[in-house]
């Protein structure tokens, strides 16, 4: 079932989308090379609760920490811990936070340092994916609208499309109905409506679209070690056309 959200809600989720998206912006002055994964969770979850927030993803289904942190070809849920980046590196890093019963989700790919051509193209070609995906969801269209944008502009640019993981509704509850691919052709799926608020979030691989999960069975990986991307808004569906909340 897609619950549909009021203005006041939407509103509340803006405040819980300005959090997230203020922690990604100080973490990004802490990406360098040396910083520890574990570093970066520990400032995440510091400033999150320093903003009267909680961490959204601390003990979700048993998830160990406050951010996601996947390196280079982890695609999403690298667990935080010691390992150091090193120049050349990128770091996608998702985070969630949960404020006034309401969730701000967003994720942002960041460069460590200087990076080659090709992780440069994967950054460059994810974030703009998503705001291709972003322009569709406008009433009255269908889901996979959004869908066939994202994977229209990748696939345009060379690179790959997850397929095993996919962005969703999103509320009180950080998973909701519905899901909301990134590849898929258009003209299917459920009519968007104004008071729709979805976690729009392309998964970007530089090769092969094949992933799969590593022994922590949390961390995701590509199937051909090449590198992987990751961007996510929190959008709201509105009569004035698509509202990002997951804006500074």
């Amino acid at each position: 079932m897609i619950i549909l959200k009021s203005r006041r809600e939407i509103a509340l989720m803006r405040e819980a989308g300005r959090i997230v998206a203020r922690t990604l912006a100080k973490l990004k002055e802490h990406i360098i090379p040396g910083v520890t994964t574990a570093e970066l969770d520990r400032i995440a979850e510091d400033y999150i609760r320093d903003n009267g927030a909680v961490p959204a993803f601390k003990g979700y289904q048993g998830f160990p920490a406050s951010i996601c942190a996947s390196v280079n070809e982890e695609v999403v849920h690298g667990i935080p811990g010691l390992k150091q980046l090193a120049e050349g590196d990128i770091i996608s890093i998702d985070i969630g936070a949960v404020k006034n019963g309401y969730v701000g989700d967003a994720a942002v790919t960041f460069p460590v340092g200087a990076i080659d051509a090709e992780k440069q193209h994967l950054l460059a070609v994810t974030e703009a994916a998503l705001y291709e995906g972003i322009k569709q969801a406008v009433v009255g269209n269908r889901l996979t609208d959004i869908s066939h944008a994202i994977q229209t502009y990748v696939e345009k640019n060379g690179l790959s499309v997850v397929r095993d993981y996919v962005g969703h509704g999103i509320g009180r509850a950080m998973h909701e109905d519905p899901q909301v691919p990134n590849f898929g052709s258009p003209g299917y799926g459920p009519r968007l409506r104004a008071g729709m608020v979805l976690a729009i979030e392309p998964m970007v691989n530089a090769g092969t679209y094949e992933v799969y999960t590593l022994a922590n069975r949390w961390t995701v990986v590509t199937r051909d070690k090449k590198p992987s991307a990751h961007f996510e808004h929190t959008v709201a569906v509105t009569d004035n056309g698509p509202e990002i909340l997951t804006l500074l």
